[in-house]
């Protein structure tokens, strides 16, 4: 059995997995602890999530992204990605298994997200600023770090897919839930926008 519970019967090996779509009820429900990280079906399905979320051009995917209802998560910052925050850095793939997360203070801010299950649009969620979180490794070694910008974005938003929450749910203005491709042909003045009440 490559993964406890019935894995998608097309793997063998290495493989690309089949992203949950928003909609689907594994993306609704809340995910299971794992017991033993260090056990030989975390690895695979960790490897087997890495490839998945590099072939699809994502920053980061949850384990219940694809069909396993578990608390696992990969991701990684690249530098152009950064915020103009001082303390946002650039951060190598991290694997976080039964992950953990703590906001710091109140300050939070609005960003652009998007997501492999819900393809094609892109939404402004607010997020907060600075957070602590805490997970272990696939060697058993625990990871903790502070982080601020939009390195805390991207663990807040692939921590909530364990808690059966898209990023839409988070939004406070569903004026800013668009099409990537409209978005591109029409950018948005998003600090005016939010300047503005939406309406009834």
């Amino acid at each position: 059995m490559l993964y406890p519970g019935p894995p998608p019967s097309h793997i063998e090996g290495m493989a690309l997995l089949k992203i949950a779509r928003m909609g689907h009820p594994v993306l609704r429900g809340v995910a299971g602890a794992v017991d033993d990280p260090t056990a030989p079906w975390v690895r695979r399905l960790v490897e087997d999530m890495v490839e998945t979320m590099e072939d699809a051009g994502g920053t980061g995917i949850a384990a219940p992204q694809v069909h396993q209802p578990y608390r696992i998560v990969v991701f990684q910052v690249l530098g152009d990605r950064l915020s103009d925050m001082p303390g946002d850095v650039a951060q190598d793939l991290t694997v976080l298994i039964n992950p953990v997360v703590e906001t710091i203070g109140p300050e939070r801010a609005f960003g652009w997200e998007g997501c492999l299950s819900v393809p094609g649009l892109r939404g402004v969620v607010p997020r907060h600023l600075h957070v602590r979180y805490r997970g272990t490794g696939l060697d058993g070694d625990v990871i903790e770090r502070e982080v601020e910008g939009f390195h805390a974005r991207v663990v807040q938003h692939e921590c909530d897919h364990l808690d059966g929450i898209l990023y839409p749910q988070r939004m406070t203005d569903h004026r800013l839930l668009v099409f990537l491709e409209e978005l591109q042909r029409h950018p948005i003045d998003l600090a005016a926008v939010l300047a503005q009440k939406p309406t009834a």
